[in-house]
């Protein structure tokens, strides 16, 4: 089974492709950028947009009978390394107890020029 997941409680895709997509076994979300999904408005901080960008994650993931709890994977995409410590701060809030692996990275530039972009592979 594979089969793309929609929800209107995170942004909608920017582009040709899903907010995320579920197999029998595992939900995989798109980035989420720390964009609230009614008003399209990035929070001014790291710290807002890292909290809104997880939030975005967790709607994904609810939308797919998944939960933050069920993460074993996730990748963060920084515009500016040196707000790894901010971001942190707020990623350590939404994952307590038996953490996920996780990768974190700068890029170059991200979509609409958001300040950080989470993805995630849970198991469903």
């Amino acid at each position: 089974m594979r089969k793309p997941i929609v929800t209107d409680k995170a942004p909608g895709a920017i582009g040709p492709y899903s907010q995320g997509m579920e197999t029998d076994q595992f939900v995989y979300t798109s980035g989420q950028l720390g964009m609230d999904p009614i008003t399209k408005e990035f929070a001014p901080t790291i710290e807002g947009q890292t909290k809104r960008a997880l939030e975005n994650v967790k709607a994904v993931l609810e939308a797919a009978g998944s939960s933050m709890d069920k993460v074993v994977k996730t990748t963060v995409f920084l515009k500016d390394m040196n707000d790894f410590a901010a971001m942190n701060g707020v990623y350590s809030q939404f994952f307590t107890g038996e953490c996920p692996a996780r990768s974190a990275v700068q890029v170059a530039k991200l979509p609409l020029d958001g300040m950080v972009e989470i993805e995630v592979i849970a198991i469903k």
